[in-house]
């Protein structure tokens, strides 16, 4: 047993420095695809490719000073206040200005650079159009499934709502930036910035159980199935790419050297020397004609 025991200890040596470099490799690679790729598209497309970012900061700044007086709360509330117990439809057409609409218990200076930093990156990483959709379909994931909660009521396996949650506005924006980088993260393989998302939305809903927690949790999680929904999606996508590329790199196989040989093609001319005794320079049947 004793001749084992160093083996034991520079295994255990070994351990902390591979553990060192991955974590090192970790943060690196994550560096670059948070922080150095977007830059690099920043520099390349200017403040064109801030445009959705630009116009969320605006927008909540906006709403959040009209909101000061209490004639513009009502106004704000009326235009994009979403409440679980609104129609459906009312609800639907509130959403995308509830997008702007900053929750009133939150400081909203911190909300709207987190707000600004999630749809800067997304845009830049993911496109226009992308980010808009993950934006809108975290927030609704978050109004409907609120909904199904109050319908459950409340006492039935910890997932139903009490009725006066109904009156409750919902999180705004926040759902919106929580969705944007929780897809961020899954997409560019960024574990430290899901952990950050993710951990403090499961943080938040344990040490302050209330519908804004919730509606994170499930931003979170519709989420990361839109992030793993398109990984499988663009796999699917880029392998019959790759194969035809793989034929088309390999020589081609000469068909006339195997299957159909070169003296195949002059059995006319090779005839006549079967009966002659010489083919002399070539010409056969020559030396026939002389006897």
């Amino acid at each position: 047993m004793r001749p084992g025991r160093p083996d034991g200890r520079r295994r255990g040596r070994d351990t902390v420095p591979r553990l060192a470099l991955f974590v090192v490799r970790t943060l690196r690679g994550e560096w670059h695809a948070m922080v150095v790729d977007p830059v690099r598209q920043l520099l390349r497309r200017g403040l064109s490719g801030l445009v959705l970012a630009f116009v969320a900061a605006f927008g909540v700044i906006f709403f959040h000073a009209v909101a000061q007086h209490p004639a513009g709360e009502a106004v704000v509330r009326a235009v994009g206040g979403v409440q679980a117990d609104l129609p459906l439809w009312l609800a639907l057409a509130r959403t995308p200005v509830s997008l702007y609409v900053p929750a009133l218990d939150l400081p909203v200076w911190a909300g709207i650079t987190q707000l600004f930093l999630a749809f800067a990156l997304a845009e830049l990483t993911l496109g226009r159009a992308r980010t808009l959709f993950i934006s809108y379909a975290a927030t609704l994931a978050g109004t409907f499934t609120v909904r199904v909660m109050l319908a459950i009521g409340p006492g039935r396996w910890g997932l139903g709502l009490p009725p006066e949650i109904g009156h409750v506005l919902d999180t705004g924006p926040s759902a919106a930036v929580v969705g944007l980088f929780t897809y961020l993260s899954v997409v560019r393989r960024a574990p430290v910035v899901f952990f950050l998302t993710g951990g403090s939305m499961v943080v938040e809903s344990i040490v302050r159980p209330n519908l804004a927690g919730r509606e994170h949790l499930i931003a979170v999680a519709a989420a990361i199935v839109l992030a793993l929904v398109h990984e499988r999606a663009w796999r699917r996508l880029r392998l019959p790419r790759r194969a035809p590329a793989a034929a088309s790199a390999a020589p081609p196989v000469p068909r006339a050297a195997v299957a159909y040989p070169e003296p195949m093609l002059q059995c006319a001319d090779a005839a006549p020397a079967l009966h002659g005794d010489r083919v002399p320079g070539g010409r056969a049947g020559g030396g026939a004609g002389k006897r």
